[in-house]
């Protein structure tokens, strides 16, 4: 179940030796002191700091911190996007005894009210001027609170609070402690032991309040080691750290198996710049939510529709082609002569220039997970020759609970456990799993670690889910999600919903049928891709809302929908599950109004009491449309009314196939 003996790295360091992070950090500043450890880019130019240099500042800005006042036991929390400043800052904790706690940065004040509170914060490290004001506005309900540290100083340097210090200042002062006292922060990282609490990452909290998850170096550094060494991650490595530094997934991938590996970490110049980023780094190790590639293909498909018509030929000849063979190819499976030279050929012109222009040339290992990537989308990319494979994982997990082996990658399942872990299917068909990794508590909260994880150590995930004959995982849903309609067919919406998700035109979706009659859905269209049909075809619109009301967008929706059916009819389990009515928001479901956690996924039972009128609607066969009366959130913060009377479209479904038993 483990990785092939080709698959491992054979230069990675002994935990049992260097037990914490702080350790491996002196490790890798020994063994490669001038080998890049981070990189920024910054107005356009990329800067580098090699492992001794980045032990300096880690060392450097501890000293400044302690004499601040930073005991053992504290907890900091890190606020603000990927910079090589706030990832030492977690280390700085670590060197200290203390506990670093990442919020993620685009929440408002009152949901990183919570976990602040509730991690008991005494110290926060954030990035800017917006990270300082969110606290400022509820530091009075905050007196654990006592000191705040920025990073960058434009806006903040005429703040006179004596609890507000800049980095540089700090990082300074330390440098001249650790002169007077070189030995002080050795001192402390040799005090840091295996059970010591390594991190709190609080969960997304897509039914209440976020559940911070205790996980120890022991936890989090077992996971980390393992999925590297199943995968032969090496110190020559780079990756591109641009997903929320307080979400799991990160915290492994740019933290905790860079430390373990010794490679290179970059981080974007900004949010809006990660494509671009990507492009110019082209990194070795790669992990993206579905949506983002999503949303890379979604690109690539406007500009062939923009393309001049021999462009259009070439790439769905080739295409094609890789469709067939480009997956086999990718496996080291057997192809004959003139498929392989087709597929050589469809490189040189088609793929390769693709793969460059996206920066994923020399990606040999890219993850998604945190939801099912849609078949197609997945097939697409191993299809022109991205290594990418699905990973299933949670924050109790230190993310790695199933990974897929080379060779054994398929579409509709997520792979077998991870080394060192062991699954089970539950008798309500729930998934279970124990390990290296699993966590330790979750903080202040005992009823939920009871309900979560059992005494011998067994961890419910809450997903639905079946082991198939080849020893692979398949996750139908989320347990809690699935239902039943009416007629008794099996209800899995997220099924349906990634589904729909494959065609560029459709940015989300939210599916209803429990305890329907049939299945019914909201639609999100992708204002990227729809605004580029239209501009084509000289359609005129003003807004999203306009635009997600047109009858001609309608037609293009209704047409996806209808495939979705076609696609379903084929699949015995979920065949009676077929999509008869949807309606196209007039809004973008957005975390800033409460629809989606901050890592992108439906508040389901949120989105059901907001829109209660228009599921109703849905369900009324006399009803051709349905009305919206909503509060919203503009990028400035403002709040304001949107209203507005939303049509309700049916769609043809398709007889199922006949069943194996029925054909006999």
């Amino acid at each position: 179940m483990g990785g092939t003996t080709d698959q491992r790295s054979a230069d990675l360091p002994d935990i049992d030796v260097y037990d914490t992070f702080p350790k491996l950090l002196r490790y890798n500043a020994q063994r490669l002191g001038n080998s890049p450890a981070m990189r920024e880019k910054n107005y356009g130019i990329w800067q580098s700091w090699t492992w001794a240099e980045v032990k300096d500042e880690i060392y450097n800005f501890s000293a400044g911190l302690k004499e601040l006042g930073v005991e053992r036991g504290d907890k900091i929390a890190i606020i603000g996007d990927n910079s090589p400043r706030l990832y030492w800052t977690i280390c700085v904790a670590q060197c200290l005894g203390a506990v670093p706690v990442p919020v993620y940065q685009d929440s408002v004040a009152e949901e990183i009210h919570f976990p602040l509170e509730h991690a008991e914060v005494r110290f926060a490290v954030v990035q800017d001027q917006e990270q300082v004001d969110k606290l400022l506005s509820i530091k009075d309900r905050l007196p654990m609170l006592e000191q705040i540290i920025f990073d960058e100083e434009r806006g903040v340097r005429d703040y006179s609070y004596d609890f507000l210090h800049w980095y540089d200042t700090v990082r300074d002062r330390g440098r001249e402690l650790l002169a007077a006292n070189p030995s002080l922060i050795d001192d402390e990282v040799d005090k840091g032991k295996p059970e010591d609490i390594s991190i709190i990452p609080y969960t997304s909290g897509t039914t209440g309040n976020p559940k911070g998850v205790l996980l120890s170096f022991t936890n989090v550094l077992r996971a980390a080691y393992s999925g590297a060494q199943f995968e032969g991650l090496r110190s020559t490595d780079e990756s591109l750290a641009y997903l929320p530094i307080a979400w799991i997934g990160d915290h492994i991938f740019s933290y905790a198996q860079a430390f373990i590996c010794g490679f290179c970490v970059a981080c974007p110049e900004n949010s809006e710049t990660v494509l671009t980023d990507l492009r110019e780094l082209g990194p070795t190790y790669f992990f993206a939510p579905p949506r983002i590639f999503e949303n890379i293909l979604t690109t690539v498909m406007i500009r062939m529709e923009d393309a001049g018509s021999v462009k259009r030929w070439l790439f769905k000849h080739f295409m094609d082609h890789a469709r067939k063979v480009g997956v086999n190819i990718l496996d080291g499976k057997s192809v004959s002569f003139g498929d392989r030279f087709q597929y050589w050929l469809g490189e040189l012109l088609v793929y390769g220039p693709l793969k460059n222009v996206l920066g994923l040339t020399r990606v040999r290992i890219g993850y998604t997970a945190g939801e099912a990537i849609g078949p197609d989308i997945f097939a697409f990319y191993r299809a022109i020759g991205v290594n990418l494979k699905q990973l299933y994982g949670s924050t109790e997990a230190s993310v790695f609970v199933t990974i897929q082996p080379n060779g054994e990658i398929y579409d509709d399942t997520v792979g077998v456990a991870a080394p060192g872990v062991e699954l089970k299917i539950a008798d309500n068909g729930e998934v279970m799993f124990k390990g290296p990794g699993v966590f330790v508590e979750y903080h202040k909260n005992p009823e939920a670690t009871k309900e979560t994880k059992t005494e011998d150590g067994w961890v419910h995930t809450g997903d639905a889910g079946l082991i198939d004959e080849r020893g692979h995982l398949k996750i139908i849903d989320r347990a809690k999600d699935v239902g039943k309609l009416n007629n008794s067919t099996l209800f899995a919406p997220k099924y349906i919903e990634n589904k729909l998700k494959f065609f560029p035109n459709i940015k989300e979706a939210v599916a209803f049928g429990h305890e329907r009659d049939y299945c019914a859905c909201f639609i999100n269209i992708d204002l990227e891709a729809v605004g580029n049909w239209a501009e084509r075809n000289n359609l005129s619109y003003a807004s999203y809302q306009e635009l997600s009301s047109r009858e001609q967008v309608y037609e293009i929706i209704k047409e996806h929908v209808e495939q979705v059916n076609r696609d379903l009819a084929k699949e015995e389990l979920v065949a009676g599950s077929q999509i008869k009515r949807f309606l196209l928001l007039p809004k973008m479901l957005d975390a800033d109004d409460g629809e989606l956690t901050r890592t992108s996924k439906v508040r389901r039972g949120f989105i059901a009491d907001k829109y209660g009128p228009l599921i109703d609607a849905l369900y009324d066969p006399n009803t051709k449309s349905g009305s919206i009366s909503s509060e919203i959130t503009f990028e400035d913060g403002r709040k304001g009314m949107l209203e507005a009377t939303v049509d309700i479209a049916d769609a043809d479904t398709t007889p199922a196939a006949p069943t194996a038993a029925a054909a006999e």
